[in-house]
């Protein structure tokens, strides 16, 4: 894989990082990997559960004609509801607009925000996996589910993140042009 994987051990977020990069003038399709998120969040600044073993990263995508983050974020779960599907076999249902479930459960949430560096906007879509994560709050038991606890193996981060980052940018390419 030709573009950039930054990981990090651990991160508040790989959306924040993933921000301070772009404003540091890096490469569209640099990858921001964390092995843990202590502030990882969704949709209204909803926190997601990050710990180690799950699959957090944002990537900060080159400029394009597509405006509705929308269409981003729904490409974005297509693409990793077909990664899960094709190595799994996982039945995933995308809720939208930014959720995958599978068996009902929540295993996927996906973030895109735009980002305006001087003339430019970005865009960084965040996603978090549960992959290997076999334990959940109490909270979250009811409704969040891993990779791992549906298929009952476990699941190789960084050759799933490759396959998800080469899927969507073949799309994202394919629709922009």
């Amino acid at each position: 894989m030709s573009d950039l994987i930054i990981e990090y051990d651990s991160l508040p977020s790989t959306s924040l990082k993933a921000k301070e990069l772009v404003m540091e003038k890096c490469d569209p399709w640099t990858v921001v990997f964390s092995l843990e998120q202590t502030q990882g969040h969704g949709k209204s600044g909803v926190g997601w559960f990050s710990p180690r073993g799950g699959l957090y990263f944002s990537i900060i995508l080159p400029q394009a004609n597509i405006k509705d983050l929308q269409i981003i974020t729904v490409l974005a779960a297509f693409v990793v509801a077909k990664i899960i599907k094709e190595n799994f076999d996982l039945e995933a249902m995308i809720k939208l607009p930014n959720d995958i479930l599978v068996n009902n459960k929540k295993f996927c949430g996906i973030l895109t925000e735009n980002i305006i560096s001087g003339d430019k906007i970005f865009s960084i879509i965040g996603v978090g996996v549960n992959t290997n994560i076999m334990d959940f709050p109490e909270n979250l038991n009811p409704i969040a589910t891993s990779v791992l606890i549906e298929a009952g193996r476990k699941v190789d981060n960084k050759s799933i993140l490759e396959k998800i980052v080469n899927e969507l940018k073949s799309y994202f390419i394919e629709i922009n042009n």
